[in-house]
């Protein structure tokens, strides 16, 4: 008996789920480009790997994300194994990293040769793509990473294992377990949709974890406030604060950094235009 063929068997997902997703999983599912499966709509398929295609499609047609579907998503150049437990990485938090390691480096050049090792914190860190991708490439500075959920600790240091970036991982609820350590760089990419946004019913966002996209306070910014008010007490003498936040949220934040006594503050855009992280430094 004839098995499945490419052709057929994404003529049959596109009927419950969007062309490009059902090219993208047929095409991780056999190794392959999404170009190379659409030139060989003949090749055939074998039986086991359609049966899991099939079941694929099905819970992408039930609205579960597809990098929860591969358990992978890339991220600066990296796969990153992700569950139900960690936000998916999403390329406006490549922005916070880009200017963690633009910070990163000017810091290096004020410090004299013998005192160049840097400190970098990642609060919330879930899967641990900031504190990983900034360890691997910082490789210099001592990176902690910091996230109040277990299992998205254990994720994170799955990852990075397995991307063999020695990163020390702390389960804490913000500072609470640093006992006086201070960092020259702090990052975070925190909760900061408010809880009464509906599309946290909506699309993907059903499927991630609702403690990582929103902190149940009524402008989203409770988390943020924390992170702010009690980064000087853990910032080095003209150490830098850098939190991602929403499309919406650049104003509120730079209020809450001076209010906070951080100088310096800026706000930088994303690839969409949108003003996506801000900055501030605690002075001298």
């Amino acid at each position: 008996m004839p098995g499945t063929t490419v052709g057929e068997a994404l003529s049959d997902a596109k009927r419950s789920i969007e062309r490009r997703d059902a090219e993208y999983l047929l095409s991780h599912l056999l190794g392959t480009s999404r170009a190379s499966i659409i030139a060989h709509s003949d090749r055939q398929i074998d039986p086991a790997a359609a049966a899991r295609f099939r079941q694929w499609v099905a819970a992408r047609a039930d609205g579960k994300p597809v990098a929860q579907i591969l358990g992978v998503r890339e991220f600066y150049g990296r796969d990153f194994a992700i569950d139900e437990h960690v936000l998916i990485p999403r390329p406006e938090t490549e922005t916070l990293v880009e200017q963690a390691l633009a910070r990163i480096s000017k810091q290096k050049s004020l410090k004299t040769p013998a005192n160049r090792r840097l400190s970098i914190l990642d609060l919330g860190t879930g899967s641990g793509i900031v504190a990983i991708t900034v360890k691997l490439e910082a490789p210099d500075c001592e990176v902690v990473a910091i996230d109040a959920s277990a299992a998205a600790l254990r994720n994170a240091r799955a990852n990075a294992a397995t991307l063999n970036a020695p990163v020390r991982f702390l389960d804490s609820n913000w500072y609470g377990a640093l006992d006086g350590q201070c960092f020259d760089v702090i990052v975070s990419n925190p909760p900061y949709v408010a809880v009464d946004d509906p599309h946290l019913s909506r699309g993907d966002l059903r499927f991630e974890p609702m403690m990582a996209l929103t902190d149940q306070s009524p402008d989203g910014l409770a988390s943020i406030r924390a992170i702010t008010a009690g980064a000087s007490v853990h910032l080095r003498p003209n150490g830098w604060l850098m939190l991602e936040h929403g499309y919406n949220q650049a104003e509120a934040v730079r209020q809450l950094m001076y209010a906070a006594r951080l100088t310096a503050v800026q706000s930088t855009r994303d690839l969409a235009g949108i003003e996506r992280v801000t900055s501030g430094q605690r002075p001298a």
